[in-house]
């Protein structure tokens, strides 16, 4: 057999490449864990021992570190000086906690999954399903924590804003269900904006429920905000203007239930609010970097999660519209459509 020997070295590029960015996401982790970042942030060039005293770690960790994010381009390294340098631009990813584009938290899930890897070998072979509450603890905050700048970043001024008549009913005072709302980020930020509408919570994991709750007590609106254990298809189904899944519909293993159980708790005149990675209907459309992305994601944690559950479905992180728009079909809904699209969600809203 002959050997293609170019393709050959231009894959084993792409694979030491795609190696270095797996052990470069360990010095991620500690450059956020250990405040390098955010210490080098608005400093501008600085030598590895002023990195070193201003964080309190020994020096020659400190430099080794540096080395490798100036290798990585995370950092510059300025040679005359010998000195390095974060950026503003990648500051707002890196040391800007509460910036929309830092990405630092999402490395802790991966930390998860290979945390998680024996028990994943043996749902491959024997075809059960991995819980979300039985995984590593680094998911749920580092999902958490990622998930809450991105919803900071666009879901008041951009998502909820696109929903026909939905912000009128907020201003006004409405009852609003967030299914499968983990650490409540996005139900706490929707409770700040609208004093007058009252919030209610549901997911299945106890210590994210527990964290919710914690959130909203320091952010000011627990009064307004409860949360509760509940299954997607189980919560009382007392009437709501406003229910929203985000993020989560595609994990669970009978959406079509889980939807007909959301139609029948929603008023009249309500809507649902569904949030969902971006995905087009044809695998060949998701062969790039946010599908591999999502499709990792998915293969561990979104599908393991939906099996785990009655119901026969696994859509998986990039179901497509199509199959979502067949769910919300099957489950009664008279319309449902695309109000929003971003490199990373799909934001639709379903009415009766």
């Amino acid at each position: 057999m002959d050997i293609n020997q170019e393709k050959l070295n231009e894959f084993l590029d792409k694979t030491v490449g795609d190696l270095a960015a797996g052990y470069g996401g360990v010095m991620v982790s500690i450059g956020d864990k250990l405040g390098l970042y955010k210490a080098m942030a608005g400093a501008g060039p600085l030598t590895s021992d002023e990195v070193s005293k201003k964080t309190g770690c020994t020096e020659r960790y400190v430099r080794e570190w540096l080395n490798s994010q100036a290798a990585a381009g995370y950092i510059d390294y300025h040679p005359a000086s010998e000195t390095f340098e974060l950026s503003q631009e990648h500051a707002l990813v890196l040391a800007d906690s509460d910036s929309p584009t830092h990405m630092t938290p999402a490395w802790n899930v991966v930390a998860s999954l290979w945390a998680d890897e024996e028990r994943t070998l043996k749902i491959f072979r024997n075809g059960e399903g991995f819980p979300w509450g039985e995984h590593d603890d680094r998911l749920f905050c580092g999902s958490a924590a990622f998930y809450r700048n991105a919803y900071k970043g666009q879901l008041l001024p951009e998502w909820l804003p696109a929903l026909d008549g939905v912000i009128e009913k907020l201003k006004n005072g409405a009852r609003v269900a967030d299914i499968g709302c983990g650490h409540g980020h996005s139900t706490v930020l929707m409770a700040q904006a609208f004093p007058n509408s009252r919030f209610f919570g549901f997911d299945t994991h106890q210590e994210s429920v527990n964290a919710a709750r914690e959130i909203a007590a320091e952010e000011g609106v627990a009064e307004r905000v409860d949360f509760s254990v509940e299954k997607a298809d189980d919560y009382e189904d007392e009437k709501y203007d406003l229910i929203c899944f985000f993020d989560c519909l595609h994990d669970m293993g009978d959406p079509i239930g889980v939807v007909d159980h959301a139609r029948r708790s929603l008023a009249e005149d309500g809507s649902i609010m569904l949030v969902e990675p971006f995905a087009s209907d044809q695998l060949e459309e998701n062969i790039n970097p946010v599908g591999r992305l999502y499709y990792s994601a998915s293969t561990t944690l979104c599908c393991a999660h939906a099996m785990s559950e009655d119901g026969g479905y696994a859509l998986g992180a990039q179901a497509g519209e199509a199959r979502l728009a067949n769910v919300f079909e099957k489950a009664g809904f008279g319309s449902f459509r695309n109000v929003l699209k971003t490199p990373f969600n799909m934001i639709f809203q379903a009415q009766l």
